[in-house]
């Protein structure tokens, strides 16, 4: 008899992508914030200290978890070669040409002899609301399933909705306690959460790298 096969769709947690939300199987919900970094190398002694504290503060104002991710990948220099032989190209004279087949080769070989690699940094901030609060938000329509399809669909939404309302607070707290510790921050909108869990779990796959705007 032949092993089962799953598809791996059922080993992931996440339902759908709403709206920049992850909505996962469980009925949580989640957003993610793009943080940028700090250089403590450059700072002065006691700008560091000032940093920590206020860092500390922020996690102590907190009343809810959140977990940091730090994503490290493999630098994709491809497109900048890629670039670079479009600009070869269209060069006219003959010594810059040559100029920039030599720098495009140097760009390889550094590349391949060394590991570069880029880091971007993420805030989770989750919200799992109660099931009795999810209920309640649709009504008897949604507890019940009764009603027309249109009702239903209707107080589903009411119940995103809401739901969505109370992250957005987090969300709101979390990003107000980043910039004070001087770390610029961005909410991930519904593309780039995909294109965030398609890396994930696709590590082999190479793609544009987020930025902080």
């Amino acid at each position: 008899m032949s092993p089962s096969t799953n598809a791996t769709q059922e080993f992931v947690p996440i339902k759908e992508v709403r709206d920049g939300v992850v909505l996962l199987k469980d009925g949580g919900m989640r957003a993610i914030l793009l943080c940028s970094s700090l250089n403590f190398a450059l700072k002065s002694e006691d700008e560091r200290q000032a940093i920590l504290l206020q860092f500390q503060d922020f996690l102590n104002s907190l009343d809810f978890s959140i977990e940091i991710v730090v994503q490290s990948r493999k630098l994709d220099i491809r497109p900048y070669i890629a670039l670079l032989e479009g600009q070869e190209k269209i060069q006219t004279n003959s010594l810059m040409k040559i100029q920039v087949r030599e720098y495009i080769e140097f760009i390889k070989s550094f590349t391949e002899n060394t590991n570069i690699m880029t880091k971007n940094f993420f805030i989770v901030v989750p919200y799992s609301p109660a099931m009795l609060n999810a209920h309640k938000s649709g009504g008897i329509v949604s507890r019940l399933g009764f009603g027309t399809k249109r009702e239903r669909a209707a107080a589903t939404e009411a119940g995103f909705d809401e739901n969505r309302s109370q992250l957005e607070e987090r969300l709101s707290v979390v990003e107000q306690g980043l910039i004070r510790t001087g770390i610029r921050v961005v909410r991930l909108g519904t593309e780039e959460v995909i294109e965030l869990f398609y890396k994930a779990f696709n590590p082999g796959e190479t793609e544009k790298p987020l930025k902080v705007s």
